[in-house]
């Protein structure tokens, strides 16, 4: 299992501690640095909420070679257009370090706060469907068309892209798995039982070989948290206070944990779950930290991760 760092700075995190923790991530060997694409948190004190985009753009130029990922861009902020020309800069800025993860969306409050369109469920999922091989046209040929009930576009994109990696990802049982198939480099998923995963990534597999691409080649991966400790006392103690934390009792909050998916336990347990995802074809693991101030809590699963 391979690892990459996922942060989500709308609920805070500021350019520099996202630097920081790039730089961190490529120095330990991760895969890449992903970030969200959110404009608003409902989070008191507000954090800053900075653009996904433009950080990004930062990080290309101030790091050297960990893969870049916005996880990912909902499709009711940006033309499609727009996308593929923001990432195509972002690809030659970075040298060729970018996965664009796009998606239709979920939060209507930030919508709502910003004056932004958000459509219905459906019809962001169409613009989606359209979207998807337009941006694959657009970064493998010379020239894109994209005639739709939505969008009309006919152009080439420049500057010509050289490593941009197309992300999607979601948890639609059969229709997002389908499209992640037919267009992705990448399927993207949130923690699941392996049971539960090992369907939709067959469907991944089965939709690659029927657009005629190599189902190999279309990585695995899921993005969530991971909750451990040094060991199965320091694991013990870090549930207690994360329970007090929510007012549960500690071993409901593990059942709760374990049952959505999530790794959680000491250090033999996580191994454990990694491998259960590895058998069903998950071949990386987005590690996703959200305090980050705690760079102790952050080094210690990483340590437990790699080892």
């Amino acid at each position: 299992m391979r690892f990459s760092l996922m942060t989500e700075p709308q609920l805070g995190g500021t350019y520099d501690q996202l630097l920081e923790l790039a730089r961190w991530a490529e120095a330990e060997g991760m895969v890449s640095f992903a970030r969200s694409d959110h404009y608003y948190s409902n989070r008191q004190p507000r954090p800053d909420a900075t653009d996904a985009f433009a950080t990004l753009a930062g990080l290309a130029r101030e790091t050297n070679s960990i893969r870049l990922c916005v996880l990912v861009s909902p499709i009711s902020f940006r033309h499609p257009a727009v996308i593929a020309k923001t990432a195509a800069t972002i690809d030659q800025m970075s040298g060729g370090r970018l996965d664009l993860g796009v998606g239709t969306g979920w939060m209507d409050l930030e919508h709502d706060v910003l004056g932004l369109a958000f459509p219905d469920w459906s019809e962001r999922f169409a613009r989606l469907t359209e979207t998807l091989p337009y941006l694959r046209a657009a970064f493998e040929d010379d020239h894109a068309l994209m005639s739709g009930h939505f969008y009309a576009i006919d152009a080439e994109v420049r500057p010509r892209p050289t490593g941009i990696r197309l992300v999607v990802g979601g948890s639609g049982p059969v229709r997002t798995p389908t499209l992640a198939g037919t267009y992705a480099d990448e399927y993207n998923h949130l923690p699941v039982r392996p049971e539960e995963l090992a369907p939709r990534i067959e469907i991944v597999r089965k939709a690659a070989a029927a657009a005629g691409r190599d189902p190999e080649t279309i990585e695995i991966t899921v993005m969530g948290p991971v909750i451990t400790g040094r060991d199965e006392s320091d694991f013990r103690q870090r549930l207690i206070r994360a329970a007090n934390e929510r007012d549960t009792d500690p071993d409901r909050l593990l059942e709760r944990w374990t049952d959505s998916g999530i790794p959680v336990g000491p250090p033999a347990a996580i191994s454990e779950v990694m491998a259960a995802l590895g058998r069903v074809g998950v071949s990386r693991y987005y590690l996703q930290w959200i305090d980050l101030d705690d760079r102790e809590g952050l080094e210690m699963t990483w340590d437990v991760l790699r080892h």
